[in-house]
């Protein structure tokens, strides 16, 4: 509830709509997906932004929660957002449109923080380039994580969901959750339908998420039709909540919900813990980018490259719960944790001298889990029958789970309102009484 006033604060502060008579070069607007930000970044920023350019800055800061939203905004509304946060498909999307702005990388008296971003990370930002448009002129890594199963440890053990096949389970119905994304969805059936082809090595986790082939399809919606009685509802954001309450037992989420999941559920004590199933799954990337219609592309630079400072991006990880891009010996010194009783090879992300460290596993995924793994792509122009899919196999089924949520929601209302009646009705009542006093 702190963090929520907090954000509320800093919207109230910062995020009011300029003046039309305000210089447009004085005004910063950010476009950034909800608790996504450390406190007082924004305000740090406008602090280095003054040192490094001897002006001031305000900034108009606003949320979105669906990529799509964020680009239509852009691309239909020619919205003038000078830095946004879209995911790694989208960027693709942004980028076959002419949609983004090249980000400068000369600083007044700043060093270029963007070289901070690990290479790895800039290898998998770099397959999104275009012809004569390469992704890292035009895009830097924010945050990025995994798609994975979030499971009670009293109910399951580690052995229960280290498949997919779990989430067919009938065994398992009405307490599984999962993510109302059509492109993790996607990614998980097709790589359940073919688990034999990837064990044996015959298909690869790449291919298999990038296949948008009829027959792909087709094998997608089946799976996911046959998936679905077992789901007790598609949540965008709630299953966090539902799983440390054990309202659910499995939930198919972000690694970074599952990290927040799990410290609040311990607080609780509810016993969570997170997996990226034997199969292989999803990684993802957000990262900052100045849309074509930006009127302030200089201060975005700017802000760019703040956000990829160190110590910055520590501050970011440790409000969201998601792990920057940024690979430097201070964030690994920060990160390493002696009270592990495992260690993992960080080698690709932070170099060779991170083959074997005591790092948090779900933030940090280990080289051989990173290896089974790959980034889904942009649909293209196949991103409308997918859609379609996703369509059909929700229906109008909520799920009992998500059913009940709602009756219970609209319940407490129906009740708050009827209290609220009768107290309006009682103070009305003793107004008469104290009017025929008079």
């Amino acid at each position: 509830m702190k963090k929520i006033l907090f954000f509320i604060c800093t919207v109230v502060a910062l995020c009011s709509c300029y003046n039309t008579g305000e210089p447009r070069e004085r005004v910063l607007k950010i476009y950034n997906w909800a608790d996504y930000i450390g406190e007082d970044v924004l305000e740090d920023f406008q602090k280095y932004y003054k040192e490094q350019t001897g002006e001031d800055i305000r900034i108009v800061y606003q949320t979105f929660d669906i990529n799509e939203i964020m680009l239509t905004k852009i691309e239909k509304g020619h919205e003038d957002f000078d830095v946004v946060c879209p995911s790694e498909y989208i960027i693709e999307r942004m980028l076959k449109k002419h949609l983004l702005l090249p980000i400068d990388t000369v600083f007044a008296h700043s060093p270029n923080y963007m070289n901070n971003v690990s290479p790895f990370i800039r290898q998998q930002i770099a397959k999104l380039s275009q012809a004569d448009e390469p992704a890292n002129r035009y895009a830097v890594c924010y945050m990025w994580g995994t798609a994975g199963l979030l499971y009670n440890t009293t109910f399951l053990s580690e052995k229960d969901v280290e498949s997919w096949d779990c989430l067919w389970d009938s065994k398992y119905a009405g307490k599984i959750l999962m993510k109302d994304s059509y492109r993790d969805a996607y990614g998980t059936a097709i790589l359940y339908a073919h688990a034999k082809e990837l064990e044996e090595g015959t298909k690869t986790v790449e291919e298999l998420m990038n296949d948008y082939s009829p027959e792909a399809m087709h094998t997608v919606e089946e799976y996911l039709k046959a998936m679905k009685p077992n789901i007790a509802g598609w949540e965008a954001d709630f299953g966090k909540e539902m799983m440390t309450k054990n309202k659910a037992w499995i939930n198919m989420t972000w690694s970074g919900d599952a990290v927040w999941a799990i410290e609040e559920a311990e607080e609780v004590g509810v016993e969570l813990d997170y997996i990226v199933p034997k199969e292989g799954s999803n990684i993802w990337y957000d990262g900052w980018v100045i849309p074509k219609y930006a009127r302030n592309p200089r201060a975005a630079s700017y802000f760019i490259n703040f956000m990829c400072r160190p110590d910055i991006a520590i501050r970011n990880m440790d409000e969201c719960g998601y792990v920057s891009a940024i690979a430097t010996p201070e964030i690994l010194e920060e990160k390493i944790d002696t009270t592990l009783e495992y260690f993992s090879d960080l080698s690709y992300f932070f170099g060779p001298e991170a083959d074997s460290i005591q790092i948090n596993s779900i933030q940090y995924p280990d080289r051989a889990v990173v290896e089974r793994c790959a980034m889904i792509r942009d649909f293209g122009d196949k991103t409308k029958n997918v859609l379609d899919i996703w369509s059909r196999v929700k229906g109008d089924n909520l799920g009992v789970g998500i059913t009940i949520l709602i009756l219970a929601s609209v319940a407490g209302m129906s009740i708050w309102m009827i209290h609220k009646r009768i107290q309006r009705y009682k103070r009305q009542k003793s107004q008469r009484r104290r009017r025929r006093r008079k």
